[in-house]
């Protein structure tokens, strides 16, 4: 396997314009990314917008994140889907287009069950030699990944990773635990921006944070500060982010709409973005709302 995936890992969100790809937006925020010094790009997460995306839409934005990152630092590719079949499908996308590791949630819609889970994986293991990463998000897919099944599965490599987004930091300080005494099979990464702090504390290789698309710097820097030990360092840049993070908490906008919503609208009050614009049905962030996202990052420093 390929060498193991470390740091800042940030979500890329996705630049539309007129219901298309935003290519010049999308160079200009992968490019502003890695000058912050991040680590490896996540493309088609959650903030990708990979439930969004037909099978079309996700091969252009990959190929364009590949092109833009010309191999800089790596890049995992979300495959995400329904059910085993499809996401071997999207493994043979990513594959061709080149990618440096591919993530799966477990099946959803039809639930399944911890056998079913496993077996899922396995076959996917079987489909390709990329490193796979297990993307643990209850919220979405109505099943919280055990720990004693990925770290199996970490341990008999078949999975190399995973990122964790299941909000249980209790399960998590476990999985890391459990995770250091076999040997560290498996790179653990938490998707919880206002908790990374303590995710270091737990034994976190590293972040996948949404708000990275917004502040790499700031996420950069407190990985910066754990590396040299710097404790204090890493606890005061968490207070600031978690005080960013707040651009979220929008009026009468909720979910999807209100935190990427909040991101993409932040990035073009940067300028990094042409337009906050969203994917259908997901209207963009307007008036107030537009206010209070300026109003937080001015508050942090982040805009004049």
């Amino acid at each position: 396997m390929a060498k193991p995936i470390r740091g800042i890992v940030p979500p890329l969100s996705i630049p539309l314009k007129n219901g298309e790809l935003d290519v010049p937006s999308l160079e200009r925020h992968i490019n502003r990314m890695i000058d912050a010094g991040i680590h490896g790009l996540f493309v088609l997460g959650s903030s990708g917008e990979v439930v969004f995306s037909t099978s079309e839409r996700r091969g252009k934005i990959l190929r364009e994140a590949k092109r833009i990152v010309a191999g800089r630092i790596p890049i995992l590719a979300g495959v995400i889907d329904t059910e085993t079949d499809r996401v071997i499908e999207n493994i043979r996308q990513a594959e061709e287009i080149g990618v440096d590791a591919v993530v799966a949630t477990a099946p959803f819609y039809a639930l399944q069950g911890v056998t079913e889970i496993r077996k899922h994986f396995e076959l996917l293991r079987e489909a390709t030699e990329l490193p796979i990463w297990a993307y643990d998000i209850p919220v979405c897919v109505h099943w919280k990944l055990p720990n004693d099944l990925v770290l199996d599965l970490g341990k008999a490599g078949v999975l190399q990773g995973v990122k964790d987004s299941s909000g249980d930091d209790v399960g998590f300080r476990f999985l890391s635990r459990l995770n250091e005494e076999a040997g560290h099979p498996l790179q653990l990464l938490t998707g919880h921006e206002v908790v990374v702090d303590g995710a270091y504390m737990s034994g976190a290789d590293g972040c996948v944070p949404g708000l990275g698309n917004v502040d790499p710097v700031g996420y950069v820097r407190q990985w910066n500060a754990f590396q040299a030990g710097d404790w204090e360092a890493v606890r005061r840049e968490q207070d600031r982010l978690a005080d960013l993070m707040t651009i979220v908490h929008v009026s009468g906008v909720h979910g999807f709409g209100a935190g990427i919503g909040a991101f993409k609208t932040a990035l073009q009050l940067l300028g990094v973005f042409d337009t906050n614009e969203m994917p259908r049905p997901v209207a963009p962030l307007t008036g107030e709302n537009v206010e209070h996202v300026a109003q937080v990052m001015r508050t942090v420093g982040l805009l004049d």
